[in-house]
Parts: structure tokens; sequence; C-alpha cells
């Protein structure tokens, strides 16, 4: 009798492994058409009361841009944390089909980087994911840094050149695993007349990011063509809604936005326009038109010690990120709605024109190594400071 019951237990878990599968093949990383109990092919199916290990991911009350995303009470030190509702709680086993699932804890900044995560973020609150993943997001990368030294986060999207940085303060303890932005900056103004770079001679900037991507990159311009430092006032902000809100203001006042936030200011205010495509300034300053002579706005760095200690999680993280990325590129409505969900942008519309502009990435491997390494060499030629002091080794690049 014994016999004959765990037969019949293994061919009712045989036929729903079947199911499972099945469902998960036909569940996207949307909002729509996603079966709620469907879970990734190679993972267990979790219980539906299962915990989170902290604090679950705000759902449709998130804070629109401009605000730090809140979770259902409690703000983490760097931003927000989000939980995934489906994870299993600290201290359970979850079993992969070759592997015990890891508990992966990620950091990226309220803007364009991390929307390549947003169906990340989806599906691991639904506990459709490899591993288990705790995100957190900041408004600005010094907000970071200090949490990757420190080890309370194992994997990070950062400006290109604060990644080089990094590299340096925790003398090699980290390495780049992908680009996961290119190009998305833009000057734009409502009456100045600016058509040029050499245009911005004589009159303020208003930009966030201080010592990040958009200052380098301005600075390193600005020389070439030509003007000195004196010539060009850049005065920062905090966040990227109190530069549009200069913008809203005086309208022959000139800012520096990544998108979307330059797809939301120039939607809230029919008055403002983009007049320079910084990415296209920097092709034109290198004088070429190929891919690695771009610019290099975020990429992804994980911490060594942690990459020694699961080597197979940042794999796993990069064919998640990659799939991500595409999907979030592939349908920017949906991706839209998740931007509002997880407060990166107030409306779906901004972002739904924003996504297609924002150069959302996964670049790895060699590609990733030829962009990046051709991009910081010229910040550190430019200002050493820029990217810490000097430019990483050949053991910064994690390549497959």
């Amino acid at each position: 009798m014994i016999q004959t019951k765990k037969i019949q237990r293994k061919r009712i878990l045989a036929a729903a492994l079947s199911l499972l599968m099945l469902t998960g093949i036909l569940g996207g990383c949307g909002t729509e058409g996603r079966p709620e109990s469907s879970a990734a092919a190679g993972t267990t199916m979790q219980s539906e009361g299962s915990a989170a290990a902290g604090t679950t991911m705000q759902s449709e009350g998130s804070a629109s841009a401009g605000t730090t995303m809140q979770s259902e009470g409690s703000a983490s030190a760097a931003g927000t944390t989000m939980q995934s509702e489906g994870s299993a709680s600290a201290g359970t086993t979850e079993q992969t089909a070759d592997r015990e699932a890891v508990t992966v804890r990620v950091g990226s900044l309220k803007g364009p980087t991390s929307l390549g995560l947003l169906c990340l973020m989806e599906k691991a609150s639904g506990g459709e994911t490899i591993d288990n993943y705790n995100f957190q997001m900041a408004v600005g990368a010094d907000e970071l840094l200090p949490l990757m030294v420190k080890g309370d986060l194992d994997i990070a999207l950062v400006p290109a050149n604060v990644a080089a940085a990094l590299y340096r303060k925790t003398d090699g303890g980290v390495a780049v695993i992908d680009i996961n932005t290119l190009g998305v900056l833009y000057v734009v103004t409502g009456t100045a007349d600016v058509t040029s770079i050499a245009d911005l001679k004589g009159k303020t900037v208003y930009l966030t990011g201080k010592g990040t991507t958009p200052e380098a990159s301005l600075r390193y311009l600005l020389e070439v063509y030509g003007l000195a430092e004196e010539d060009v006032a850049l005065e920062f902000k905090s966040e990227a809604t109190e530069v549009a809100a200069v913008l809203a203001e005086n309208p022959d006042a000139v800012g520096l936005l990544p998108q979307p936030f330059v797809t939301a200011a120039c939607m809230q205010n029919e008055n403002l326009k983009i007049v320079l495509d910084i990415n296209e300034e920097w092709i034109r300053a290198q004088g070429g038109t190929e891919e690695n002579s771009g610019m290099v706005t975020g990429v992804t760095v994980v911490r060594k010690a942690f990459l020694e200690e699961h080597p197979e999680a940042v794999p796993a993280f990069l064919e998640e990120h990659a799939a991500s990325a595409e999907a979030v590129n592939a349908d920017p409505a949906a991706g839209a709605v998740l931007a509002v969900k997880a407060g990166i942008v107030a409306k779906e519309p901004i972002a739904q024109k924003a996504i297609p502009q924002c150069n959302i990435t996964c670049i790895t491997g060699e590609e990733m190594k030829a962009a990046l390494s051709g991009y910081l060499e010229v910040l550190y030629d430019f200002n050493a400071e820029l990217t810490g002091g000097a430019v990483p080794g050949e053991d910064f690049y994690y390549i497959p």
C-alpha cells in the first residue's frame, strides 16, 4: 500500500511538473497574460504563501518619478528594497535543476540603467527566476558604492566611469559583467540658441550626476570643441526632475538630461526641445561612426568575492538580464507599465515613448570589453580622476 501511494505521488508530481513547464513557456515578463503561479523551467514551484526575505515591491501606488520609491513602509539606505514576492524566505533552500538557488542582492539607479531590469524584477516577484533576487534602487551612485564596498550588495548597475573608480577603490575587488546602457544624454532647452557644443559658451548648463558620466562626457566634449572650463557654468541638481523644473520656469535655460527624463520633460512642457544628442557629439569627436566609438553610459559590476563563491549565479543573472532588456525593448508598452510600477517614470505614455530612445542593452564578453575600454581610455586621457586615477586592468573584464 505504501509503495502504491509513492507511485501515485510520483505520477501526480510528474503531471504537475509537465503543466508547470508548459505554463512557464506560455508566461511572459509583462503584466498581462502571465499565470500567477507560473515558474521558469528549472526552478521549483513555490507556494503562494512563501514570504520574502525583506519587503515586497510596491505595486501600483508607487511614487512617481522625482521621488524615492518606497516599499511597504520602510526605505533602505540605498533607496528602496524590492524583494521578490515569490522568492524563498531567508533560510529556505530552493533547488534548481542542478544547483541550489542563491539570493542575489542587486542595486541600480532610478533611471535608464534600471529599465533593462524591469522584466527580471517582475519575473523575480513571481518566483520565476533561477535565483532569488533582492533589488534596491537609488537616486545616486554615491548611495550604491558604499554598499558594494561593504559587501552589502552583490551586483550593481552604475555609470561606466564609476565602475572603474570602484575597481580601484576596492583594489580590483569588482569586475564588470555587461554594458546595460549606451548613450542616453541630450541637451534640452526652450528658447536658447544652441545647435552645437560651441554654442554652450557663456551659458549655464543644469545637470545631475556630479563626478559621473554626464559631467565627464560633457567636460570632455567642451574641451574637444575648444571651450575652457570657465566658459560654461555647470550647475548640479540632485535629481533629473529638478533640472526639468528649472527648464519649465526659465525657457532660456539649458539642461543636460538622460532618457527617460528627456521625454518626460518635453511631453510636460511643449516648449522644450532636444537640441543636441551627446552620443552623436561623442562619436563625431572620436572621428568615427563605429559602435565602439560611442558612449557607454551604464555598466553592471559584480563583487569578485560573490563571483568566486557563486560562479554559476553570474551567468544565470546575465542570461536573465539579457532576456529582460530584450523584452523591454520589444514591448515598450508592457515595459512602460512596469516602469511606472517601479516608480522610475510617472506616467505610462511617457515611459512608452522614452524606452525606444534609452539604448537599453546587455553587451557582454569581448564586445563589452572593446566598447568599455575604449570609452574609459578617452576619459582617463582627458582627466585621470574620472576613472579613479587609472585605467582598470584586464581582470576588470569578466569574459565568460
